[in-house]
């Protein structure tokens, strides 16, 4: 394990805790952009950081927002976790339109699923129109970002895989 992937690790994680600050006011109180800067760490971290980025800034943006659904956002976190590890695995694959689509589907339709049985049908008829808008604006952020990333990543931030 590199000393560079744990800061920048680190530092991906520090961006998704600031970017849980901006909640999404969509009814569920975790719903924020915690989600796009570890999508853009995928650029820089091996799929096992970018995926621990995205678990750390999810339970910090639950957190600020006093993790509404108890126990249920290490699910959550776990879900972000497997989530973004596949995103990044498909980023090093270079399958630039099917990481987004996984992504989208993934976290948008797929994560809310457990809730359906874990809490109610309708907690999750509710919750899922708040999720998807929710994944589709962190989505869209990284990917107007992304391709900037190519720059920076040459110049100053190493090539990392």
């Amino acid at each position: 394990m590199k000393l560079k992937h744990l800061t920048l690790t680190a530092m991906f994680t520090a961006l998704c805790a600031v970017g849980g600050l901006v909640k999404i006011p969509l009814g569920i109180g975790s719903t924020a952009l915690d989600s796009a800067p570890a999508l853009l760490a995928a650029a820089f971290l091996p799929p096992i950081f970018s995926g621990t980025a995205a678990l750390l800034g999810h339970t910090a943006s639950a957190m600020y927002a006093g993790f509404p659904l108890g126990p249920f956002h290490l699910l959550i976190a776990l879900e972000m976790f497997i989530i973004v590890w596949i995103f990044a695995r498909l980023h090093k694959a270079k399958k630039n339109v099917l990481k987004w689509i996984v992504f989208i589907g993934a976290n948008g339709l797929l994560a809310p699923l457990p809730f359906y049985f874990l809490i109610s049908p309708a907690f999750f008829i509710g919750a899922v129109p708040a999720i998807f808008i929710a994944t589709v604006i962190n989505a869209v952020i990284a990917a107007i970002i992304f391709p900037a990333l190519k720059h920076v990543k040459g110049k100053g931030l190493g090539g990392f895989q």
